[in-house]
């Protein structure tokens, strides 16, 4: 592990954990693969039974506000998120073309070596002054690279649970 980064858990803080695509690469910049990501954090939400604050999506990264699951660490859950993510957009297949496996970059003569870095940040929040700065950040993501005008026209993020409107997946305001 690198030198000052200490996870801290067991103590029920709410997790703030940025990571993104292997080298900062646009690996989720298709609607297709930002869906992909978001059903399978649903489902793993459920299996593992966290509690997802928030979240956002972005094409070469993402963000997370989760609780500790009952069973393992955000580590866990993120190493599964990952690797499902991995596998599903890696298998997608090109449309006529049996057996060939779709790069994320047509233009690349290989797909990247992973799909992810292997490490991630991970931030305690533990006030309700933090916690609402980390879902205020992560919905102005998208804002700040200039993909939207609003939080409301991207709809990988957890803005719309806030508001009362339509979400790609449930999460659990607390």
């Amino acid at each position: 592990m690198p030198s000052g980064l200490r996870r801290i858990y067991g103590q029920g803080d709410w997790h703030f954990i940025p990571f993104s695509c292997y080298r900062r690469l646009p690996l989720l910049k298709t609607v297709h693969a930002r869906d992909v990501f978001v059903r399978e954090l649903g489902k793993l939400r459920d299996e593992i039974d966290f509690q997802l604050l928030g979240y956002v999506v972005m094409p070469e990264h993402a963000h997370l506000l989760i609780s500790e699951p009952p069973f393992g660490t955000p580590s866990t859950v993120l190493h599964k998120l990952k690797l499902r993510v991995a596998r599903r957009l890696r298998k997608r297949k090109k449309r006529g073309s049996a057996g060939q496996i779709e790069l994320p970059f047509p233009h690349q003569e290989a797909a990247p070596r992973s799909f992810w870095q292997a490490r991630f940040y991970d931030f305690n929040v533990y006030t309700q002054r933090k916690k609402l700065e980390k879902l205020e950040y992560m919905h102005a993501n998208p804002i700040q690279r200039k993909l939207v005008v609003h939080p409301k026209d991207w709809p990988w993020s957890s803005w719309a649970c806030y508001h009362g409107k339509p979400s790609l997946i449930r999460i659990d305001p607390k």
